[in-house]
């Protein structure tokens, strides 16, 4: 499953460390992170999705406090 999510995050590095911390997370397939547009990719597995969407945003938060995700 392919979702969208506008996100928040405070700096291009940030972003590029999440988008790498989550891409290693089990069961996903893909993450891109946009800085610019303020936006994160998640392609994950079907049935499991919203427990690595939780997963994501917890490795985010690690990275960046202030992060936050719009569900």
């Amino acid at each position: 499953m392919l979702k969208k999510f506008d996100i928040e995050v405070d700096c291009a590095n940030c972003a590029a460390k999440i988008e790498n911390a989550v891409r290693g997370l089990e069961g996903v397939r893909g993450c891109t992170v946009s800085f610019m547009a303020q936006k994160m990719q998640l392609d994950a597995e079907d049935d499991r999705f919203d427990e690595i969407l939780k997963a994501a945003v917890r490795t985010a938060k690690k990275i960046e406090p202030d992060f936050e995700i719009e569900l």
